[in-house]
């Protein structure tokens, strides 16, 4: 389970949210929405063990985790809405580094696999400046393909990804939920996810 207990946040002087209270439990996804500026990036941040909350705390199967604990980040996927691709990396090698960054280990055939899934296989050796926004967001999702953690969390994860992008997402997830993962995902758009498996948080 995750869980978040008392949190709070600010930005600057303004207050971003307080007394925020959350429960994840395996094989469960927690989409989280807002307007924007009301904290959802926060949010998502200090689950994945990457800021600070102004307080409260965070558990993992009950025992509290301090902010940017390795033990947290160990266990987490964090996908922000910019993903970072160097342009003169193919997207194969891009991927590679990505799995690399986050202390996962691919093989060349786990590798070519992933971009398969994602309908990047023909395009595995192009460099990504020359692929569309659409594209790189699919090499984002060829890394969770490739993920063995089992707490990912996403912000904006549907963005400039069309309807057979956005369905491979629904799917990449639920596949994650069904091995008992836990997701917890911040988003405008609708995730295409089973309903008995989701939860819903409005910063509103």
């Amino acid at each position: 389970m995750l869980e978040a207990l008392d949190l709070a946040a600010r930005r600057g002087t303004a207050r971003l949210f307080t007394g925020l209270d959350l429960a994840v439990d395996a094989g469960r996804a927690l989409v989280v929405t807002g307007a924007n500026g009301r904290g959802k990036t926060t949010l998502l941040r200090m689950l994945a063990g990457l800021s600070m909350p102004d307080a409260g705390e965070i558990r993992v199967d009950g025992a509290r985790v301090a902010p940017f604990s390795p033990a947290l980040r160990s266990s987490v996927t964090f996908a922000g809405h910019a993903l970072a691709l160097k342009d003169e990396f193919s997207a194969r090698e891009n991927l590679a580094s990505l799995v690399a960054l986050s202390g996962g280990r691919a093989s060349g055939a786990e590798l070519d696999a992933a971009l398969d899934r994602v309908a990047l296989g023909s395009r595995k050796a192009l460099p990504a400046r020359v692929l569309s926004q659409g594209q790189r967001r699919r090499v984002g999702l060829a890394r969770l393909a490739l993920s063995r953690r089992r707490i990912w969390i996403l912000d904006e994860p549907v963005t400039a990804l069309d309807a057979a992008g956005a369905a491979l997402l629904g799917e990449l997830v639920a596949g994650h939920l069904e091995g008992g993962g836990i997701a917890v995902a911040a988003t405008h758009a609708p995730l295409a996810l089973p309903a008995g498996r989701v939860s819903g948080l409005s910063l509103d």
